[in-house]
């Protein structure tokens, strides 16, 4: 697995305590000292993981064994059926989406989808979407209010894709367009930040009723090194923007742009991602479950007002 810089001291005893294992025989107990390592082992992650800094969280919401998109929809339903294409330019593969059951609750289930390697990496443009992406997530948010069915968006992208043949075919106009129909879709909508919330190319997706956080994801208009790279002309300074940036769900929630936090594993959604899947899958069913007993207007009046209180202030004489 992946080591992160400030988990070696972690690892290095992990790698001890399993050499320790493997020269154990009959003759030798070395059943103490592994004892005793266990126990060094787990104050470790305690006080690691439990004192993490906003950048470390962000090095663990970009881990590349962190569950996707697909790896939540293999794991929280059954009957998957993925749709493909926007009707108008071409399918992308960096979003994906389709009909699914969660426990017998028909959803629309629609995302951000990453690679494993370079090759996948390559197909799926690193989970930045083209304009034809968010075209063809709001088509399939039609069609999910057309036969009552609620949606689900898993946002995991860094943002939008920023090249030349994207800002031709209107990247922009597409997401601006994503934000003014989701606003009237008439059917509930949860977004889970599953990993990188980045940018227009997350919100494009993120307009819905209940807006879910995991852990150690992070949710922001821009990322860490592209503000540091505006306010201190270096991208050496991104530890110190992720903090000012207050882009985990923490601070988050006090700001009401997320509603709810889906707790992790220590070390990271990676080291048990059905757990995690378990626990965001229950969060949905119990939305849901209140939601689809609303009256449409009552609903999208709700989405509405969310929306409108967002940033709110006063200013004092």
């Amino acid at each position: 697995m992946a080591t992160l810089d400030f988990e070696k001291p972690i690892t290095e005893l992990e790698f001890k305590i399993n050499d320790l294992r493997q020269m154990g025989s009959k003759r030798v107990t070395l059943e103490p000292e592994i004892k005793r390592l266990e126990s060094k082992l787990e104050k470790l992650k305690n006080d690691i993981y439990n004192n993490l800094t906003p950048w470390q969280r962000i090095q663990i919401a970009r881990h590349p064994k962190r569950p996707y998109t697909l790896d939540y929809i293999r794991m929280m339903t059954e009957e998957f059926l993925e749709l493909h294409g926007d009707r108008l330019f071409a399918d992308d593969q960096a979003m994906i989406g389709g009909f699914a059951k969660m426990d017998g609750q028909k959803v629309m289930i629609i995302g951000h989808q990453k690679g494993r390697d370079v090759k996948e990496n390559v197909l799926r443009n690193f989970g930045c979407a083209h304009p034809e992406g968010y075209r063809k997530a709001i088509r399939l948010m039609r069609l999910a209010a057309k036969f009552n069915v609620p949606i689900v968006c898993l946002i995991d992208t860094p943002g939008a894709y920023p090249g030349i043949g994207a800002e031709e075919r209107g990247q922009a106009q597409a997401i601006a367009e994503n934000l003014r129909d989701m606003a009237g879709i008439e059917t509930p909508i949860a977004a889970v930040i599953i990993g990188e919330g980045g940018s227009g190319g997350a919100l494009g997706i993120g307009v819905a009723d209940r807006v879910f956080i995991l852990q150690h994801s992070y949710y922001s208009v821009i990322s860490p090194e592209g503000c540091a790279s505006i306010l201190w002309r270096s991208s050496l300074k991104a530890p110190l923007a992720a903090e000012a940036l207050k882009l985990h769900g923490e601070d988050l929630i006090k700001f009401n742009i997320v509603d709810e936090i889906i707790p992790e594993p220590l070390g990271g959604a990676h080291r048990d991602a059905q757990e995690v899947a378990m626990t965001l899958k229950s969060a949905l069913l119990k939305y849901f479950k209140k939601a689809v007993s609303l009256k449409t207007e009552d609903l999208l009046e709700a989405r509405y007002n969310k929306y409108r209180d967002i940033g709110e202030f006063i200013e004092k004489k």
